[in-house]
């Protein structure tokens, strides 16, 4: 793995961003930061695969070990990156309809799932 700088706080956490799994294995780039800005919450980040692969995956919070400025590292391997077309496990988040975390992958996924 490069020299991934200095750790940043989500915040700062560029999209872009090339991540990690916990094995230094590269998963992908960050594709979207989501947050929820009203309570100052992280609440994990949307991972774009390389190459021509289009799968998206959902980290967790709790899935990401440090955010650096020019990296993202996991605490999991990357096969257990979430589709963020789904809700994250129900141990990960409560299954609540109006839950921030779900509105939040809905509307990321929409996003992202839209012909370009």
């Amino acid at each position: 793995m490069e020299d991934l700088g200095a750790k940043v706080s989500y915040l700062a956490l560029a999209v872009g961003t090339r991540v990690y799994d916990v094995d230094s294995a590269p998963v992908g780039v960050v594709e979207e930061v989501l947050t929820d800005e009203r309570w100052d919450i992280f609440h994990g980040v949307i991972v774009a695969p390389p190459g021509l692969d289009r799968s998206h995956r959902f980290a967790h919070r709790e899935q990401i070990a440090d955010l650096y400025e020019r990296g993202v590292v996991l605490s999991v391997p990357g096969a257990e990156m979430h589709d963020p077309g789904e809700d994250p496990p129900a141990g990960v988040v409560e299954e609540a309809a109006h839950h921030p975390v779900q509105a939040d992958l809905r509307r990321a996924w929409q996003r992202l799932s839209r012909p370009r």
